[in-house]
């Protein structure tokens, strides 16, 4: 790839300027700088205080873009999210005041405690890059990704994402808590200063445009696409799910694999990238039916999404490559 090293130059500075701000296992960082390759969205769940709403300031702080955060509230409208036309008396004319949705990255806070209608703002903006208000079509600027938050443990006032809503983020990523070692170190970087306020931009909005484009020079060949039908076809036919994943789910998962190809400085998809990739692009677009799994297993082995795909996966043969 002729563009290879300054492709391999953006994404090591980002993952540094990550790793200063926010302390990650190195596997959470690849999934990140690939959804940022794909201009795909994320979906960070986890315990309250893990970090997520750092992690998505430090993504968006490491690139000189346009970034804001809309803090999801029960009574956010969707105008709150698209903008809105009012009435300028002054030029006597309707005039369209554009929403914090008008931005290259996005920070959904809290996603879930976002209104069904207020979170339906969202829809055409994450997949067709695009906005709709008042039967005028607005095209939103590249790059653009939807970084949201929530956390799994709070039911009142919340409203749980729909599937369609899942759909269109790319992953959904967990950071976990830290060990031990790992906690002493957060504690002392964030005693005196706030790491991520401190994260100068190392790569622009173009950067990220091109390291998209770059995508188009990965082969992924017709074994390896074979390969990602026949795990998204299981989906659909495995006795412990109830819905399977969707298309879109297979052109995530190849988009997907086709970018860690590109981060590890490859010019071609493994069947170990697609593997990699399954459980975060696909755990979250699939519904299990619980009842089933825990009639073969007492409760505290009940087949979670992530080992239902994993046993997927290791039924499949994997295609032989050169």
């Amino acid at each position: 790839m002729s563009d290879a090293s300054n492709t391999s130059n953006i994404l090591t500075r980002i993952r540094e300027n990550i790793k200063s701000a926010v302390l990650l296992r190195e596997e959470l960082i690849d999934n990140i700088l690939i959804c940022l390759c794909c201009e795909g969205h994320i979906l960070l769940e986890d315990m309250p205080g893990t970090g997520k709403t750092t992690l998505a300031k430090a993504i968006a702080n490491s690139i000189d873009i346009a970034f804001k955060r809309i803090q999801c509230v029960p009574d956010i409208l969707p105008s709150d999210i698209t903008g809105i036309n009012y009435f300028n008396q002054k030029e006597n004319e309707f005039v369209f005041r554009r929403g914090p949705i008008f931005a290259n990255i996005i920070l959904a806070d809290e996603i879930n405690r976002a209104s069904p209608r207020s979170q339906a703002a969202l829809l055409e903006c994450m997949e067709e890059k695009q906005v709709t208000v008042d039967n005028n079509t607005y095209v939103l600027d590249k790059p653009f990704m939807v970084i949201a938050t929530q956390n799994p443990i709070e039911t009142r006032g919340t409203f749980p994402l729909p599937e369609a809503q899942l759909d269109r983020f790319m992953m959904k990523l967990s950071l976990g808590y830290p060990s031990k070692d790992t906690e002493g170190e957060i504690i002392g970087m964030n005693l005196t200063k706030i790491p991520v306020k401190e994260i100068k931009p190392v790569a622009s909005g173009d950067d990220i445009v091109n390291l998209n484009k770059c995508l188009a020079q990965i082969t992924l060949s017709q074994p390896i696409r074979d390969y990602i039908v026949e795990i998204i076809y299981a989906t659909r036919k495995n006795n412990y799910i109830r819905v399977g994943a969707s298309p879109r789910a297979g052109i995530a998962l190849a988009k997907a694999s086709v970018a860690r190809a590109m981060l590890y400085n490859r010019a071609y998809v493994l069947p170990d990238d697609v593997k990699a990739l399954v459980v975060p692009v696909l755990s979250h677009r699939i519904i299990t039916d619980y009842d089933r799994s825990l009639s073969q297993s007492n409760v505290s082995q009940a087949m979670t999404n992530a080992k239902i795909l994993t046993d997927i996966v290791d039924g499949i043969r994997a295609p032989v490559t050169e």
